[in-house]
């Protein structure tokens, strides 16, 4: 009874999704609740996760170039107010320190809602001529926004995440680092994270703050609606003229140089749970499974059980598996239930019976699979688990996308489809933004981006019926 009471204490995802979210997250144990209105606790099992994104990105921006800094959490406020745009953007957002102790500050001073201004300001002093360019950095911190919702993962008061900041000679090489990290965070969260994404250019009132160009990943979360998974953003020469960066070219001329901005952060976890959670909890990708491998032990009193265990366990170690055993002493049932709401990929059941014919039970998190398999062909099993689960799991996410993605090629069938389903809604777009507010303010949806991988769908605009002149990805997003 304990283990079924266990699992009905989660909201059924079809009957609620937010509280199934919510139910999930608890009771999982990834975050808990604080005194700090709209700022969480990452417990263990939740900051474990961010550890393996963190890590395993990092990896691959060093493999580009990139190098990691650390600049202050403090900015003045003369500072944010250099880029007009950009400070607008942000103002309801910024939390301000006024005193410094008792006593009040000359000037007061944001918490980094972003880092932009600072590394301007840094920027100014570090670069003077072409051999100082480029400089390509990023910086893995937290930053504050005073958001008025808040949900855990989603959107915090204070959140991690990655700010990279690069600055070029030319406009050109600027935009290539732009794409560039875009599609490195597109490759991260599908082979990493199996979440497929669709890759592409924000409109002009979507875009980033000051940026002349923001990029975007968006994904379908289980529920249809969109998440915006990674930014990267061309700012030109705006920010660089407002902070009065210049440098001597090869020709001993003045330039002004070109930055970029790009960005993921913890929003990632709450991506992974949405797109491949079940109403038995959490369902974790191999590739970011803080515990890859489970074994729980079967009348772990009996004789030789628990030694057994350990011995499988320090093989699949080797073999360079995260693994665990659970020697608890809650009932079997109960950590079965346990394990799967917390997403762990693959549990081995062994017990004296098993020990006794030589075998084990595998059971796989994302299917339910369970087979039995000789303990002298375990290794090579889960060698092979472990990556097919990590793939099937992209597959799935994929298809139920594609399921979940629609074509509208007048405003009758767009209107339509949004007042029937949830998802990604593809239709033609004629660039005015007075159609892009009118749709938003008509269906509540606003346009996800505009994807590399243009198709002609129609003609002429959903909204106004002129010729159209991008295909968009539409959506109703978190």
């Amino acid at each position: 009874m304990a283990d079924k009471k266990m699992v009905e204490a989660i909201t059924s995802m079809e009957e609620d999704f937010a509280q199934w979210y919510t139910d999930v997250v608890k009771k999982a144990d990834l975050i808990d609740y604080t005194s700090v209105k709209g700022c969480m606790v990452f417990k263990p099992a939740g900051y474990a996760i961010w550890e393996l994104i963190q890590s395993q990105m990092d990896a691959r921006f060093k493999a580009t170039g990139v190098e990691n800094v650390y600049l202050p959490m403090f900015i003045p406020e003369s500072l944010l107010q250099k880029e007009k745009d950009h400070v607008e953007g942000f103002a309801p957002e910024v939390a301000w320190v006024t005193h410094g102790g008792l006593a009040p500050l000359q000037e007061k001073m944001c918490v980094r809602p972003t880092s932009e201004t600072l590394f301007c300001d840094f920027y100014k002093n570090e670069v003077h001529s072409y051999r100082d360019l480029p400089k390509v950095y990023n910086q893995w911190c937290s930053v504050v926004r005073w958001e008025k919702e808040t949900r855990p993962f989603l959107r915090s008061r204070e959140f991690l995440w990655q700010e990279g900041h690069t600055i070029h000679a030319t406009f050109e090489e600027a935009e290539e680092r732009t794409v560039q990290m875009l599609n490195l965070y597109a490759d991260f969260c599908e082979e990493i994270l199996a979440i497929p994404v669709v890759k592409g250019r924000k409109t002009d009132k979507e875009k980033f703050a000051g940026a002349y160009a923001t990029y975007t990943i968006e994904a379908l979360m289980h529920d249809g609606k969109a998440l915006q998974s990674g930014t990267s953003h061309n700012f030109g020469d705006g920010f660089a003229k407002a902070f009065g960066i210049q440098f001597t070219d090869k020709d001993n001329t003045l330039k002004t140089p070109f930055q970029t901005s790009w960005g993921t952060t913890t929003r990632l976890i709450g991506a992974v749970i949405m797109v491949h959670g079940d109403n038995s909890g959490l369902v974790l990708p191999p590739m970011v499974a803080p515990t890859q491998v489970v074994i729980v032990p079967i009348r772990q009193q009996a004789e030789g059980v628990l030694d057994k265990a350990e011995e499988i366990k320090a093989s699949l170690i080797n073999k360079g598996f995260r693994v665990k055993v659970d020697d608890s002493d809650k009932s079997p049932g109960w950590k079965f239930a346990e394990h799967e709401m917390r997403g762990i990929p693959v549990r081995i059941e062994i017990g004296p019976k098993d020990i006794e014919a030589g075998k084990c039970v595998v059971a796989r998190r994302d299917n339910g699979e369970k087979v039995e398999v000789s303990l002298d062909e375990l290794d090579n099993k889960i060698s092979e688990l472990i990556p097919a689960i990590q793939k099937d799991m992209l597959e799935r996410a994929r298809e139920r996308r594609e399921s979940q993605t629609y074509v509208a090629k007048n405003w009758e069938e767009f209107e339509a489809t949004f007042a029937e389903k949830t998802g990604f809604v593809k239709a033609m777009w004629c660039e005015d933004q007075a159609c892009e507010d009118k749709i938003k303010e008509k269906m509540a949806v606003t346009s996800r981006c505009m994807p590399f991988e243009q198709e002609q769908i129609a003609d002429t605009c959903v909204c106004c019926g002129r010729p159209a002149k991008k295909m968009v990805y539409w959506g109703k997003a978190y």
